[in-house]
This record gives structure tokens, C-alpha cells and sequence, in this order.
């Protein structure tokens, strides 16, 4: 059985957040989605929960990281292409999000990062198949 997973994360304004993703291609899952909360899909098996920090904070005790000083994760999606990767790093940056780190390429590997308007580290990969069969 394949698991699900759930990454949770704190945001400022759910409606900007929501915005943001949506301009970078994702969906959100209405059944999961109100106004403290939003499901973002980025797979069958993988979901990003949007929440605004008051709602987060009935979900942990400890303090929410502060973005613009600490790094929580590095939150890593995969991409079809290198021109892909591009894409989705080009249309965050313009829509609101910022560099985290400049491109790094490796031939059998390639990703962009960048910070989303919350201060959330992602990073955007594409890793050759030739490669990983190589493995």
C-alpha cells in the first residue's frame, strides 16, 4: 500500500497562498479546504495543507518558525524537464515569491529553489531517467 502524505504549513493569508500556488499549477481539494485551511494536491499520494498560523497553532506547541530569520524544511517537489523546472521557477518568482538559492546543475540533475511569500523554502528537481536506471 502506497502511504499518503501531508505536509502541513503555516501561512500569513491563506488567500494569498493559495493564489500564489494555484499561478504555479497546483489544485486544491475543496473537500479539505475552508477558511483557516486549504488541501493543495501535489499528487495522488501527496498533499500540502495550507493553514493560517492561528489555526497551526491548535496543532502544535511549539512557536512557528520565523521564515525570515530560520529555515523549517527545504520542501523538494519533482519536475518532468529541466525546461520545467525553469517554468515553475520563473512563474513563482513573478508571482511573489523570491530566490533562495542560486540554480544548481549537476548533468544527471537539475533544480531551481525559491522562497514562497510565506518565507517556505521549496525546491523544484529534475533528475535524468537515464541516471536514476543507472542506479
Amino acid at each position: 500500500m502506497a502511504r499518503m502524505m501531508f505536509l502541513n504549513l503555516p501561512v500569513k493569508d491563506l488567500n494569498r497562498s493559495k493564489a500564489f500556488f494555484s499561478k504555479l499549477g497546483f489544485e486544491f481539494n475543496p473537500q479539505f479546504t475552508d477558511d483557516t485551511a486549504a488541501c493543495m494536491v501535489v499528487s495522488e499520494q501527496a498533499f500540502v495543507m495550507l493553514i493560517t498560523e492561528k489555526r497551526f497553532h491548535d496543532f502544535t506547541k511549539k512557536k512557528i518558525a520565523d521564515t525570515s530569520t530560520h529555515t523549517e524544511a527545504l520542501v523538494a517537489i519533482s519536475a518532468g524537464s529541466r525546461a520545467e523546472v525553469d517554468a515553475m521557477y520563473e512563474r513563482a518568482i513573478a508571482s511573489g515569491g523570491s530566490e533562495a538559492m542560486p540554480a544548481v546543475d549537476y548533468g544527471f540533475m537539475y533544480y531551481q529553489t525559491f522562497y514562497d511569500p510565506d518565507g517556505h523554502h521549496w525546491e523544484v528537481t529534475w533528475m535524468d531517467p537515464a541516471a536514476l536506471q543507472k542506479e
